[in-house]
């Protein structure tokens, strides 16, 4: 079988469209649909079924395309066996839920990358969902998804269906984040009901935790400030002492270095789990292991926080 036909296939479902996928390999639509239907007719079957919402793989194409995605992996090893080794060959990519002591390993972790190498990293923080999606398709190597324990039977589900490899991270209930100045910040108990004269940052597209998912159009009962970007929740946390936030464990570096700190809360509907998942078989090389070896560095200096 042609490979070429092969990256063709994998190529149309990374995107969902004919166009696009035409147009990232620099040919015409019209070409594209002719090589994917001769692809079909050599199986005897379909790959693909178009929707309103664009192209998608049929139930026997996406079994097709998961042998597909790992033939294409296989002889890029392959080919990697001859080529020389070259500067710039560092390459990394993780997607991620919105998590400091994730992403200060991985600060950690690009320090240790000698500069001469060049590098090519990549960094997503985003929702379980896309997560998945994302080391699905093979878009990124490495993910890290988060939910609430009594959902871990929906979550060890959809990673078996895409194929993927599920390993525990850390589970934690999360705390309280807020400034030094802030009146709860040297209380050594919080129940829920203390925190009602103050104001919770939250993420606005519930890329963190599912409990944050609100909508302009709803009517929470707590004052709130609903933000898109993590840089913007350090700020406003320092400069306004009547605001908090609910995060994983931070980093002690991380508290000191914007002024924060974190207190613990009297409420048992915070607990979260941290997975890293990744494709069945895949082995994981120098850079992955190495991020790795940082994250576990970091989660070390939060055991006590756990």
């Amino acid at each position: 079988m042609n490979t070429v036909l092969l990256q063709y296939a994998v190529e149309v479902e990374k995107t969902g469209s004919i166009t696009q996928a035409a147009g990232n390999l620099y040919m015409d639509q019209p070409n594209l649909s002719k090589a994917i239907k001769t692809l079909e007719e050599s199986l005897g079957a379909p790959i693909f079924k178009r929707t309103p919402k664009g192209v998608v793989p049929t139930a026997r194409g996406r079994i097709f395309l998961e042998y597909a995605r790992n033939v294409l992996a296989q002889l890029e090893e392959m080919e990697a066996l001859y080529k020389p080794a070259k500067a710039g060959g560092v390459e990394f990519a993780l997607s991620m839920p919105r998590a400091s002591y994730i992403s200060y390993a991985f600060s950690l972790f690009v320090k240790r990358i000698d500069r001469k190498e060049g590098m090519n990293l990549w960094l997503r923080e985003t929702n379980s969902a896309d997560t998945l999606r994302d080391v699905d398709r093979g878009e990124y190597k490495l993910g890290i998804i988060r939910y609430k324990p009594s959902a871990e039977a929906y979550y060890a589900k959809q990673a078996a269906e895409c194929g993927l490899k599920t390993e525990l991270l850390l589970e934690y209930d999360e705390r309280l984040l807020m400034s030094q100045a802030h009146p709860l910040a040297l209380a050594d108990h919080i129940e829920p009901g203390d925190l009602l004269p103050y104001i919770e940052i939250t993420h606005g597209d519930g890329s963190t935790s599912g409990h944050r998912e609100f909508k302009a159009a709803d009517s929470p009962p707590a004052n709130r400030i609903y933000i898109f970007e993590r840089g913007t929740q350090m700020g406003l946390l320092h400069e306004n002492s009547d605001t908090y936030m609910w995060v994983s464990p931070m980093p002690p570096p991380v508290l000191r270095q914007h002024g924060l700190t974190e207190r613990p809360c009297a409420d048992g509907n915070h607990r979260y789990r941290d997975v890293l998942v990744y494709r069945n078989g895949y082995k994981m090389g120098k850079w992955e292991r190495l991020f790795l070896e940082e994250l576990e560095q970091v989660k070390a200096g939060l055991m006590g926080k756990i």
